[in-house]
């Protein structure tokens, strides 16, 4: 099996499984004397970790991060990278594997293993194996290391919309985001949803979500206008997070509604002598390079595959048959999926900020200097 780097100049090789001894990545191309512990990286990973909440799956999994290497400690006490590869271990504790015995020759309707069975002629049934969101963990890891590269840089993800159910961005409030199991901005929603939620778990259902990553402090400058565009690298990223199902950047679909009046952000003279945005349509990306204006993007994500309600399907063998998912599962996978794609955004930048400075080094003076 192939394809599991992702980036350029800064990249990450994921490995391991849902139910295996393991999962880790190795993260290639991090500049030296960088502040990296393990801290700094376990904070992330506690966002994403499962069984916090009776609105995500119950597995247990400290999700504990090891740094096997890149870093040293100096003198002054102070660990850092070392500009070679950081490796970051995190042991898979709580599998229940006798869980997915009853289905091992049955296709999950909505899962990859038909796909995987296509492709390889194997599939690890035990989770979903590499097809699994566990996956996602290391992800979350490596974004942790993504953000220490570029200075000032923040990224931060809401979920926004679950089911039919939008928030109103009239309330929304970054203070509000981690005072519920949501991520949710809306206070008001995110009580919304603990009563939707809970009459999908207990119908043994699921249901998708969007969430919605904004990130500031981004660079002018990032991205190329042809085949690196950096929102085409975005959507790519998030597109690769398991049961995503769609991208937009900025406005994104709504813009096919509009006018060009409407679409353009217009543009003054700030009082630092800068370029000042009046709107902000384009997500912070214009001809597939950063302005300098918060980076916005949405992703949707799926109901969960893996529900207990009956479902037609088939077997390897070819036989008819029907399904329903015992184990332990989120009700709604697109909770989780907040720090995953804070972590995707992240890890973009990061390869583009070096890309960037690699290309043009120190950058090119503003305002230019009018021909006489």
């Amino acid at each position: 099996m192939s394809f599991n780097t992702f980036g350029h100049l800064f990249r990450f090789t994921s490995f391991g499984e849902s139910h295996g001894a393991a999962i880790g990545c190795v993260v290639d191309g991090c500049p030296p004397r960088i502040p990296l512990t393990e801290a700094d990286i376990q904070i992330h990973l506690d966002k994403r970790r499962p069984g916090q909440s009776r609105f995500t799956t119950q597995r247990q999994e400290p999700d504990a991060v090891k740094i096997l290497s890149g870093v040293f400690t100096g003198e002054d006490g102070v660990q850092v990278t070392t500009g070679t590869p950081v490796m970051l271990l995190i042991e898979n504790v709580d599998q229940r594997s006798k869980d997915y015995s009853d289905i091992k020759d049955k296709y999950r309707p909505g899962h990859a293993g038909y796909v995987y069975d296509v492709k390889y002629g194997i599939t690890d049934y035990r989770g979903g194996g590499r097809a699994s969101a566990r996956e996602t963990a290391v992800r979350v890891a490596a974004g942790a290391v993504a953000r220490k590269v570029i200075p000032g840089l923040s990224v931060r993800a809401a979920l926004v919309q679950m089911g039919p159910h939008k928030i109103d961005r009239t309330r929304w409030d970054w203070n509000e985001v981690d005072n519920n199991p949501f991520f949710c901005p809306d206070l008001v929603m995110a009580k919304f949803y603990e009563a939707y939620l809970d009459g999908i778990r207990k119908s043994g259902s699921s249901v998708g979500a969007v969430i919605e990553v904004v990130a500031e402090g981004v660079p002018p400058g990032l991205g190329a206008p042809v085949y690196a565009k950096l929102d085409a690298d975005l959507a790519a990223a998030l597109m690769s997070i398991n049961a995503v199902k769609g991208v937009e950047i900025g406005d994104g679909f709504d813009t096919a509604a509009m006018v060009g009046e409407d679409n353009a952000d217009e543009m003054r003279m700030g009082n630092d002598g800068r370029p000042v945005f009046l709107s902000n349509h384009a997500g912070g990306i214009l001809g597939g390079i950063s302005t300098g204006q918060a980076i916005i993007a949405r992703f949707a994500v799926k109901p969960t595959s893996s529900i207990l309600t009956p479902k037609k399907t088939v077997d390897r063998y070819g036989n008819d048959t029907e399904i329903m998912t015992k184990g332990r599962h989120d009700p709604c996978v697109g909770i989780r999926a907040v720090p995953i794609g804070e972590a995707m955004v992240a890890a973009v930048l990061a390869d583009h900020y070096l890309m960037h400075r690699g290309q043009v080094g120190a950058g090119v003076a503003w305002p230019f200097t009018k021909p006489a």
